[in-house]
């Protein structure tokens, strides 16, 4: 963990794992919105997988892994004395934004997963109650402020981390760069777009 190559490739591969959950649990959690029969059936079918204990264990430990690398990272710039503010030379001051408080956006991720875990899974909801108790749980005002936080945190978090990722991968350079930087909003807004829209919806009552 002390060799920033290794803090680097470990940081991006463990990120772009958990882009590809989030991207999967997004997909997963739309039809509560618009189908909450077909969502029940989605969410009792999954949560009797006896893969699952298993994933959630990979989940963690990859969480736990960009956790670690990119504290590692922020800590080791700062002993070398890099403490210089961030700001856009392109005309991009939101993704200067996203860059500087990415160890803020981070934390408030965690928040919101502590709560969320805390609220639907510690313990699982019973079979056919997933929707009800998320609405319940959206019902209450702090409660939606935190998943709203959440979304917009994960969101910030992806519009640094898709360009961060393919840097630190050796894979970004001037002929792609505008690609993923594009492809890396186009990514952050939907999925914090898409949890966003999620959790407001169901807090009015969703579309169904």
């Amino acid at each position: 963990m002390q060799d920033p190559t290794l803090m680097r490739i470990g940081s991006a591969i463990s990120g772009l794992l958990l882009v590809l959950f989030l991207v999967v649990h997004l997909a997963g959690l739309l039809p509560a919105l618009i189908a909450p029969v077909q969502f029940e059936h989605y969410a009792t079918a999954l949560h009797h997988q006896p893969w699952l204990p298993v994933l959630e264990v990979g989940l963690a430990a990859t969480a736990a892994m960009h956790l670690s690398c990119t504290i590692a990272k922020t800590l080791r710039n700062r002993g070398a004395g890099n403490t210089a503010a961030l700001r856009s030379r392109r005309g991009r001051p939101l993704d200067a934004l996203a860059s500087r408080s990415k160890m803020a956006a981070g934390v408030i991720t965690l928040g919101f997963l502590a709560l969320h875990l805390q609220q639907l899974r510690w313990p699982r909801p019973s079979d056919g109650l997933e929707r009800e108790l998320l609405q319940q749980v959206l019902h209450r005002p702090i409660s939606l402020v935190v998943y709203a936080a959440g979304s917009l945190a994960i969101g910030l978090h992806l519009l640094h981390g898709a360009e961060a990722a393919h840097r630190n991968l050796g894979l970004l350079n001037p002929a792609n760069g505008p690609s993923i930087r594009w492809g890396g909003r186009l990514l952050a807004s939907g999925i914090g777009g898409g949890f966003l829209l999620i959790s407001l919806g169901l807090a009015l009552g969703g579309l169904a």
